[in-house]
């Protein structure tokens, strides 16, 4: 099994265009860089009508392992939640018509950090917690990041079906 080469690059055009590097692994991107770098992957390209389309267009990053295309929801439409009715014997009524969608190219690329986009952006609890006003932009664009541990998990002391010996704590023995 042979691994995938991620383009280095500053964006997602860079990649498909003239990326820096490819590199399998983080370390060796970061060298092929030299800066910090982090795995992204962003929509970049036109949006098209059908897959075929799109996969007719992009068909060599396609081919190359990195890139991927994907059906999103196109901008200024919202999906509204549907509430349930109980009446006529039915529980749900009629499903609301389907929002219009597009096929866009997502590219997966080690980005290379730079002050526009750094690597990390704060977290909320810290920025919450500091006192800083925010613009509502930027609070969204923090409330839309994964959340990050503060420290390491640390494993469990004991499993669910273990216990410890009543004449010696220190042995965890599994229970039956």
């Amino acid at each position: 099994m042979s691994a995938i080469l991620y383009p280095v690059a500053m964006n997602a055009e860079q990649a498909l265009a003239k990326p820096t590097a490819c590199c399998a692994r983080h370390r060796e991107a970061q060298t092929a860089a030299g800066k910090a770098v982090v795995f992204a992957t962003d929509p970049t390209g036109p949006a098209f009508a059908t897959r075929e389309a799109a996969e007719e267009a992009y068909r060599a990053p396609l081919g190359e392992g990195f890139a991927r295309v994907t059906e999103q929801i196109l901008p200024g439409q919202r999906v509204a939640a549907v509430e349930p009715t109980y009446a006529d014997g039915r529980r749900w009524p009629p499903p609301p018509p389907a929002p219009r969608t597009a096929w866009r190219l997502m590219v997966s690329y080690w980005r290379i950090a730079t002050a526009e986009r750094p690597i990390e952006a704060p977290q909320a609890r810290k920025v919450r917690r500091a006192g800083v006003p925010l613009a509502p932009e930027t609070l969204r664009k923090i409330a839309g990041e994964p959340l990050r541990p503060v420290e390491p998990q640390q494993p469990l002391d004991i499993g669910l079906f273990e216990r410890r010996l009543p004449e010696n704590p220190n042995i965890v023995v599994p229970d039956e």
